[in-house]
């Protein structure tokens, strides 16, 4: 009898000998936390997305980077933020975090991001900001919106979790004319420090707040403290701040997983290729691709079954399990979940067609160590669970 084939994990980072090798170095010097390798991480960033009017500020998560981006642009009590349902709630809880209103709209079916019309119509007295996802590494359509924000005066952050490195209008995300753009560096992101994120802006004030914000409202660092000539213990308390720093060990594993990026774009680019082959002739909707001279990040590939298929999408995903396929559901929509539901008093009805995306997508693995004999494997075993 053969032997039966390892599961197939849904997601693995990929880590190196150098990455690792970095980790250790930074654990020999004995500065572990926030400190050198946080700020040539930074420093790596910009010069990666290759505009030096840019700062990157690393944080330990993005949701932290969300968080502090809207405190930093004065989102409050009494303001709204418009975002889309089809997102996981980091991106809205961060609003509730300020007493701010969420306000939730659907996505464009053609790419699953934010419909930039349905974001017109929420546009009340009261809107402070656009929160647009760029859904598996898709960029939203960023001109539109940005076009529609200047006319109305409303900020934008990027949530770009899923968007490294992913272009629109030929430009990174990141160097676009957006106010803040925050990054993931997630366990599952297409690069990893474990827990991480980074902030990016071009604003020098915002950057100054979000600097001060992320460790305690400090004015001064630990690293600025001990490398100042000024005594080493003196700070200064200036906001009610919150405990947001990268550490060291993660930012020495970043270094090295941002020279890798665009390695590991490309591979993920070609895995989706090749899943885009295998399952041209089955009732699904395959995904969205970039327009031409654009990049996608391919940090997830979300199928969706045809209208029409007669298995359901949850018999689906457990066959696949049973056939050792690891997968998931990106994302059960926000307006399904109790908090957001009864919060807002919300129906399905008023999200179709994130609505219509949920019932029927799923997300197959998809991660540079897969090889292309894994693919065939999804691919077969997908064939298997559809008939």
């Amino acid at each position: 009898m053969a032997a039966e084939l390892p599961f197939l994990p849904f997601a693995l980072p990929d880590i190196g000998d150098e990455d690792i090798a970095e980790v250790v170095d930074t654990l020999k010097s004995g500065w572990v936390t926030t400190g050198p390798k946080t700020r040539r991480f930074e420093a790596d960033f910009t010069a990666f997305l290759g505009d030096p009017s840019l700062q990157s500020m690393a944080v330990n998560s993005a949701t932290a980077g969300l968080h502090l981006a809207l405190e930093a642009l004065g989102v409050g009590p009494g303001d709204e933020v418009i975002t889309t349902t089809h997102t996981f709630t980091a991106t809205a809880e961060v609003v509730r975090y300020l007493g701010a209103d969420v306000v939730l709209v659907d996505v464009d079916p053609a790419t699953l991001c934010i419909d930039v019309a349905a974001v017109e119509a929420a546009i009340t007295p009261r809107t402070k900001a656009v929160i647009p996802v760029h859904y598996a590494g898709l960029a939203a359509d960023m001109p539109a919106l940005l076009a529609l924000a200047r006319r109305h005066g409303l900020k934008v952050v990027e949530d770009a979790a899923h968007a490294l490195p992913t272009t629109s209008g030929g430009r990174l995300v990141g160097t676009l004319d957006s106010d803040i753009t925050v990054f993931s560096f997630y366990a599952n992101k297409t690069i990893t420090t474990g827990e991480g994120g980074m902030v990016v802006t071009r604003d020098p004030a915002i950057a100054k707040r979000i600097q001060v914000m992320r460790l305690h409202g400090i004015s001064r660092d630990a690293f600025d403290r001990f490398q100042s000539k000024t005594p080493s213990w003196y700070y200064e308390v200036i906001a009610p701040g919150f405990k947001y720093n990268l550490t060291d060990i993660a930012s020495a594993l970043g270094i090295h997983q941002l020279r890798k990026a665009r390695r590991f774009q490309e591979r993920r680019a070609e895995l989706a290729a090749l899943y885009d082959a295998a399952l041209a002739d089955l009732p699904l909707v395959l995904p969205p691709k970039a327009p031409e001279g654009e990049t996608h990040s391919w940090h997830l590939y979300v199928l969706r079954l045809a209208d029409g298929v007669a298995v359901p999408r949850d018999t689906v995903i457990e066959r696949l399990f049973a056939a050792g396929i690891g997968c998931s559901v990106h994302y059960i929509p926000l307006h399904l979940q109790p908090y957001w539901r009864d919060r807002g008093n919300l129906k399905p009805e008023q999200f179709p067609q994130s609505q219509h995306v949920y019932e029927r997508s799923f997300s197959l693995p998809l991660y540079t160590r897969m090889t292309d004999a894994d693919v065939a494997r999804v691919a077969t075993a997908l064939r298997a669970a559809l008939a």
